[in-house]
């Protein structure tokens, strides 16, 4: 596409690359499950410490939605699909979101901080595990300042991703609470780390699946940062 980033294809190559170990995220695998029941427990007490007990009349968007994993976790949690919406930069993706996902959510394709949503359209803004696949600094505060200006004052962006980089994934990198305040300079933050590192994850679950949920109790063990970034 004339005049789009070139970090956009370096990020499609990344995803093509990925393929291959997609499977190592299936929900299918006990670890994955245990990760998700967890971010999703962590991510309803945050809702509720916000004062927030139903998403019903909430809007909510999420930039790089892949598959429609996380649209799907939110509608079942109550929120509705009409007032939902989803961008994945890939097409392939988009399809199988658009084949999982009620009719009724909005799903774009492209470069999320180019859609064409008018300032304060969203309740929440959600991005999972997007920035850390962004390496070049101008299009994560391009997509950071896009996502400010979608949120209603008095809602959030609601942020998951990589706290620390994986130094046997060059395609990554952590985002730590520092440079989600550069980000999001005018915003009131509240983090919790959450997901037990995966390869820790994947090595004690083929001894007792139960010896996860007692390692996820150390914070060091941790690798992710699950933040409510407050628009005053």
């Amino acid at each position: 596409m004339s005049g789009e980033n070139p970090e956009l294809d370096a990020i499609r190559e990344r995803y093509a690359r990925r393929q291959s170990v997609d499977a190592r995220y299936s929900r299918l695998r006990a670890e994955v499950l245990l990760q998700v029941q967890e971010r999703q427990r962590a991510l309803c007490r945050m809702l509720r410490r916000q004062g927030i007990y139903n998403l019903a009349n909430l809007d909510i968007a999420e930039v790089g939605c892949g598959t429609g994993a996380n649209l799907l976790d939110f509608i079942s949690l109550g929120a509705d699909p009409a007032r939902r919406a989803g961008n994945v930069l890939l097409p392939d993706r988009l399809d199988h979101a658009r084949g999982v996902l009620p009719p009724a959510v909005h799903l774009y394709e492209g470069n999320a901080a180019s859609l064409p949503f008018p300032p304060q359209s969203f309740d929440i803004v959600h991005q999972s595990t997007v920035f850390s696949s962004i390496l070049d600094d101008p299009l994560q505060q391009e997509l950071s300042t896009s996502m400010w200006r979608w949120v209603r004052t008095g809602g959030a962006v609601l942020w998951y991703d990589f706290a620390y980089d994986n130094p046997r994934n060059p395609d990554v990198r952590g985002i730590g609470l520092a440079r989600i305040r550069q980000l999001f300079p005018d915003a009131h933050i509240t983090c919790h780390r959450v997901t037990l590192a995966p390869p820790v994850a994947r090595l004690l679950v083929r001894i007792h699946p139960t010896l996860c949920s007692m390692a996820n109790l150390m914070p060091l063990l941790r690798t992710h940062l699950l933040c409510w970034i407050g628009k005053p």
